[in-house]
């Protein structure tokens, strides 16, 4: 077989011109329903350093007020994430259960930090941060889970932290089910279990459109 076969059969295909392959991605509503706050992770699958960094990569492409760019963060896997569990409170609307699970926690996080003093601006910037790196973990198979319920001190000095912690990203593989449950106007918000079954109401666009 000649060495550029697959040269010319391109070349075929394309009538001569340069043909290029293009990967296919998931769209941006399968990446949004996927895209559920997880409050129980598979112990035995932990991402790695490099993963994370993947994730932390999106905040390069996002805007910025000001374009001051002023968030940093910490990935934080392996033996470190002993120190951060119990830090985490991933369950505020459910106060008569614990979430997470005893051996169902997340096994990594990213830590949202101030490069700047916090204000109005900074809350925006975290918003898109965390989010877009919330789908970048979809995208890339993992459960995420946005965590504000920690204290910020402790978490500075179980990782020797200079800056302060703005909010967590937590992060593993994902088990269990998460459904989304329509809802009228006026119905509780709350999120709920039952059965094993994770239920977050969703509001009708009907019901968040100003006429």
């Amino acid at each position: 077989m000649a060495d550029n076969y697959l040269e010319k059969k391109f070349e075929q295909l394309g009538g001569g011109k340069t043909v290029v392959l293009r990967k296919s991605y998931p769209s941006l509503d399968t990446l949004l329903h996927r895209t559920r706050s997880c409050r129980s992770y598979d112990s035995s699958y932990m991402p790695d350093r490099n993963m994370l960094e993947k994730i932390v990569a999106v905040n390069t492409l996002l805007p910025s007020a000001m374009n001051r760019q002023a968030l940093r963060f910490r990935p934080v896997t392996g033996e470190e994430m002993d120190a951060v569990k119990p830090l985490l409170h991933m369950g505020a609307a459910l106060p008569g259960e614990q979430i997470p699970q005893p051996g169902k926690e997340p096994t990594a996080c990213i830590v949202v930090c101030a490069g700047v003093e916090e204000d109005r601006w900074m809350d925006i910037d975290l918003g898109i941060s965390l989010h877009a790196m919330a789908l970048r973990a979809t995208e890339l198979g993992l459960a995420s889970c946005i965590v504000g319920s920690c204290s910020p001190e402790a978490l500075r000095q179980a990782l020797s932290l200079e800056l302060q912690p703005l909010a967590v990203l937590a992060l593993g593989r994902g088990d269990g089910s998460i459904f989304l449950k329509p809802v009228e106007a006026g119905e509780s918000l709350k999120y709920y279990r039952k059965e094993g079954v994770h239920y977050v109401p969703k509001l009708r666009l009907e019901d968040i459109i100003l006429k």
